[in-house]
């Protein structure tokens, strides 16, 4: 029977992996500490160790679970851009989450661009007080409106069919076009420097890579249409958040909405409602009133968490009984770093 350690461990993972694992009988041991360079020691004596966004598989990491005979890194998301692949190479097998629920993820990006637009969140404060003016709750009409996609994946395509539905011109830019899925769902390839310039609303849905990494940055900012909207429910290092700063200042950008951010890891997920932030950035992108924050809650429904752990635990079980590792992560390694060979991924 496999032994295995969970990191970052919230209640909701707790209850839903306890119940599935019934049916598996593997031994779980619960962490609510993070994997990381000093909670490592916390993996001795187990055989897979399973992980969360914020977790950090280092060098270090790595060496230490080769060394303490663990076999299996388990991801229980998509991403995987926590993981020292190269350290990895030869010593342990990494699996992830493909696709716990692209509709989630698509059906919350709408929702934030609806929110920030109609200003849904202020609305229903200022009721609650009792202020009903309209007042600087102004909006546009989706329609007809032209929506840049960067990156489509699982979660862009649903993210398409639902925007055409509201009649929107959605143009896309993607590494490897998928030309076939762009004729079906009634949207087009561009450039990256034509999204920029073209789109009202900016939505990203890429992988977080040396290639994406600040797409978002003050270069790009300077091309996109004055107003306009950028919606990040991918990874928060896709954006520079001080250039998007910079663009809110000078009233470049119109609004952003953003689930994730890139130094989430410090306070995403937890609760600082008393002892506060001490994150400057963080801070300032809370003060302008045309900025939607969200603690990387777009994944979060019920289908999806159960599609996380059914699809962990089922990795583990074919490590168990010697099975090839269907949601394996294959890449390949040289002195200049790694790269994926092939993954199935939401972007």
């Amino acid at each position: 029977m496999l032994k295995i350690a969970f990191f970052d461990t919230k209640p909701y993972d707790k209850e839903i992996f306890q119940e599935l694992n019934k049916k598996y009988g593997f031994e779980i041991i619960y962490f609510e500490e993070r994997l990381n360079d000093k909670t490592v020691k916390l993996t001795e004596g187990f055989d897979v160790v399973s992980i969360f966004v914020q977790d950090k598989a280092s060098s270090l990491v790595i060496n230490k679970l080769h060394e303490y005979g663990v076999k299996l890194i388990a991801l229980r998301c998509a991403g995987y851009n926590n993981v020292d692949f190269k350290a990895a190479r030869d010593k342990i097998h990494i699996v992830h989450v493909p696709a716990y629920s692209p509709h989630a993820i698509a059906e919350f990006t709408v929702s934030m661009m609806l929110t920030l637009n109609r200003k849904i969140h202020k609305s229903h404060t200022r009721t609650k007080d009792l202020n009903f003016s309209l007042s600087g709750l102004l909006g546009f009409d989706m329609y007809q409106k032209t929506v840049g996609i960067i990156g489509t994946g699982k979660i862009a395509k649903i993210l398409i069919k639902i925007l055409k539905g509201f009649e929107c011109n959605v143009i896309a830019y993607d590494l490897y076009p998928d030309t076939r899925s762009a004729e079906e769902l009634g949207f087009s390839y561009v450039s990256l420097d034509e999204l920029f310039i073209e789109s009202d609303i900016i939505s990203l849905h890429c992988p977080l890579t040396k290639d994406t990494e600040y797409i978002i940055n003050a270069n790009s900012i300077n091309k996109m249409k004055k107003g306009a909207m950028i919606v990040n429910t991918g990874r928060g290092k896709l954006i520079n958040t001080k250039d998007l700063i910079e663009g809110l200042k000078e009233y470049k950008i119109g609004s952003a909405a953003l689930d994730v951010y890139e130094e989430e890891d410090k306070y995403f997920y937890e609760d600082f409602s008393v002892s506060g932030v001490n994150d400057d950035v963080l801070s300032r992108l809370l003060t302008f009133p045309n900025v939607l924050i969200t603690s990387h809650q777009a994944y979060f429904t019920k289908e999806a968490l159960n599609n996380i752990a059914t699809t962990t635990l089922d990795s583990m079980m074919q490590l168990d009984e010697g099975k090839p590792l269907e949601n394996e992560i294959a890449y390949i390694c040289d002195e200049n770093g790694c790269i994926i060979k092939k993954v199935i991924t939401q972007k």
